[in-house]
């Protein structure tokens, strides 16, 4: 809208220039009075219509400018927010790490616990009949440990991928 006022513009002011020229060589030429008088008021006909235009052009260039502002500032509010998200997202990710990463190591203490617990227990099944029971006791409780240990497994893999399906996308 802008480039066609500023077209009607320079198209009006060219128009304007021509029959400014035009009523000096018919004046030069000795025109009539009310030929005089017909091309003054075509003349301030198209001042006015240029005063309008460039009116109209001001008007338009101030709303686009107001508007270029607006956008400008939304777009920044948005990039702070998606930056404080990836921000937050990455924080969340290696709290997750860290957390992961002292529970895999509990739990591989946990599995050589057990280990060395089974070792002993194999060893003294002969010698005492009693200490079976409690053999069966540790294998239930390694077995939980490793379906834990599996499901923590899967929990992160899960995290780790929604992780990577939401940072692409907020930071976009």
């Amino acid at each position: 809208q802008l480039l066609e006022a500023k077209a009607s513009l320079s198209l009006a002011q060219t128009q304007h220039a021509l029959q400014l020229q035009q009523a000096k060589a018919q004046i030069n030429n000795m025109v009539s009075k009310q030929q005089f008088e017909q091309l003054q008021t075509t003349l301030r006909e198209e001042q006015c219509k240029t005063q309008q235009l460039q009116e109209s052009l001001h008007w338009q260039a101030e709303q686009t400018h107001r508007q270029l502002v607006r956008t400008q500032a939304e777009h920044e509010h948005l990039l702070q927010a998606a930056v404080g998200q990836a921000e937050g997202l990455e924080h969340s990710l290696r709290s997750a790490e860290a957390v992961l990463a002292e529970r895999a190591a509990q739990l591989r203490d946990a599995q050589a616990q057990l280990s060395r617990n089974k070792l002993l227990i194999e060893d003294l099944r002969g010698e005492n009949r009693g200490f079976v029971m409690a053999l069966q006791a540790a294998e239930l409780k390694h077995k939980s440990m490793e379906e834990k240990n599996q499901l923590l497994e899967e929990q992160a893999s899960a995290l780790k991928q929604l992780i990577r399906k939401i940072t692409p996308a907020s930071l976009s």
